[in-house]
């Protein structure tokens, strides 16, 4: 299954860099689905591979300008601890439940279904707060809001893979005045520590697949540096609401133990969202590149 993971990598590179969209949550899911991982070995196996996939979105980010330091680190006061805690946890109900394959599907099934659900609403909720592209201060309200969102996240996403590149920017839209191109940064920045963190964790406990983080990183990383050089502004909310209906479908199809609902329907909205990548890198080929703001929002 090599040339089908790293097949899988370039897929999501090309996603992520073209349309500025996250991948991650979609990983755990393929992962289960198609290559019939378990849980465990396909939430640590996501989590370590997000970790060196979007440091170079992170570490890009950083070059341009486009991350607020103070509000990345206050978040993850927050997420990097309670990762722990949900690694931790991970390991506990492995150990001592008979049944923890299952109850770990239904858990990051919930968690998608959430995560796809808040995807949605960050694909049409532009600013929630009068932004500015100016110094921005935290005050002390600002830094209690970032450790509570980082704990309560970082859990769930050290628990179950989902969230790092969903949760965290959609809080920030809705509280924090900064653009949106400080949003993408600082999200990314921060979400590339809180992926080390949890990803070290699932490593130490062995719930990581290294011959399946070696193959996708292959594929993602030229993915994503490919598909940035080619961005053009096009319509973002067809691939946006396809990507966050695939992350509920795979959700409910995660928690639905008698599995009633077909994986073919997974796999035809995968192929669907696959075609639509494909039609936009065709176009972006063929025209101009953007300005270096614009390009700043697309990279992972």
């Amino acid at each position: 299954m090599t040339w089908q993971l790293t097949l899988v990598g370039l897929g999501l590179g090309l996603v992520v860099g073209l349309t500025g969209v996250g991948g991650g949550s979609l990983m755990t899911p393929i992962l289960i689905i198609f290559f019939n991982f378990p849980a465990k070995v396909a939430i640590g196996t996501d989590i370590f591979h997000s970790a060196i996939f979007k440091s170079f979105g992170a570490v890009r980010h950083r070059r341009l300008g486009t991350v607020h330091g103070h509000l990345a680190l206050w978040l993850f006061a927050g997420s990097g601890p309670l990762a722990v805690v949900g690694v931790w946890l991970s390991w506990y109900l492995q150990n001592e439940l008979d049944n923890a394959e299952s109850i770990l599907k239904v858990i990051l099934g919930i968690a998608l279904i959430l995560g796809g659900t808040g995807f949605l609403a960050k694909s049409f909720i532009k600013g929630g707060v009068q932004t500015s592209d100016g110094p921005f201060i935290l005050t002390q309200r600002d830094k209690l809001i970032a450790v509570f969102t980082g704990a309560v996240f970082g859990f769930i996403v050290g628990l179950t893979s989902v969230g790092s590149g969903t949760f965290f920017g959609l809080v920030m839209v809705l509280v924090y005045p900064l653009t949106m191109s400080k949003i993408v940064g600082t999200d990314i920045y921060h979400a590339a520590a809180l992926l080390w963190v949890a990803g070290i964790g699932h490593a130490f406990i062995g719930d990581i697949d290294w011959h399946a983080v070696l193959f996708l990183t292959i594929g993602s990383i030229p993915g994503i540096l490919l598909s940035s050089r080619w961005t053009v502004s096009v319509p973002q909310t067809t691939i946006r609401l396809g990507l966050g209906g695939i992350l509920v479908i795979s959700g409910v199809n995660l928690v639905d133990v008698d599995k009633s609902l077909p994986s073919w329907l997974f796999a035809l909205m995968l192929g669907g969202l696959t075609i639509t990548v494909a039609v936009y890198t065709f176009i972006a080929m063929r025209s101009p590149r953007t300005a270096q703001a614009e390009l700043s929002e697309t990279l992972p």
